[in-house]
């Protein structure tokens, strides 16, 4: 029995030698490694030790400030005291200017002429247009003149007045002349008619 025991069953696998293999198979792969180049270790990471030993650099601290504040900007509407109160204050009124404002004088209005001054005008204007060359057109001219100075001595006062009056009574006189009721120089009565009637324009 017991060199049946310590007999190699045939066929079977020798482990010693398999072990043999194996640890020889594991030199070499050991010797690989050793002979191939190690790639470079990252250094070592910083300890929180060292990165507290380094702190930043503490920010510098600003000048002091003078006793004296900034000046403020100066702006029209702070210069005065009024202009900072608030709107809702009542203005003060105004004070009014020393000096008058000017105002446009009002329109003159035209000068009012004496009464009857327009309608003598009026008359002599007519005699002079319808007197004509003939002594016949000049006694009814006239005599037209003297009824026209009647009508404007009736309104007309004072100076103004007596000398259209005047005028009226020069034109009959002139009419009586030309139509031969009475003798004398027409040319006379002209004369004094304008005369008259310079008169009459300073007047008027």
């Amino acid at each position: 029995m017991a060199e049946k025991r310590s007999a190699r069953p045939k066929g079977g696998p020798d482990w010693t030698a398999v072990s043999a293999m194996a640890t020889a198979a594991a030199a070499v792969v050991a010797l690989v490694a050793y002979l191939m180049p190690q790639p470079p270790q990252p250094g070592p990471e910083p300890t929180p030790s060292a990165a507290q030993s380094s702190p930043d650099p503490a920010p510098t601290s600003p000048a002091p400030q003078t006793s004296s504040p900034p000046p403020e900007p100066s702006t029209p509407e702070s210069s005065t005291p009024e202009s900072r109160t608030p709107e809702s204050r009542t203005p003060e009124p105004p004070v009014p200017s020393s000096t008058p404002v000017a105002e446009d004088p009002p329109a003159t209005l035209p000068a009012v002429r004496p009464a009857g001054c327009d309608e003598t005008e009026t008359a002599l204007a007519t005699y002079r247009r319808d007197a004509g060359t003939t002594r016949a057109g000049q006694a009814a001219a006239a005599r037209q003149a003297y009824q026209d100075l009647m009508g404007a001595g009736l309104d007309a006062q004072g100076a103004v007045g007596a000398t259209i009056r005047r005028l009226a009574d020069e034109f009959q006189e002139l009419n009586f002349r030309l139509t031969g009721m009475t003798g004398g120089d027409p040319n006379q009565v002209i004369a004094d008619i304008n005369a008259d009637f310079a008169d009459l324009r300073r007047l008027c």
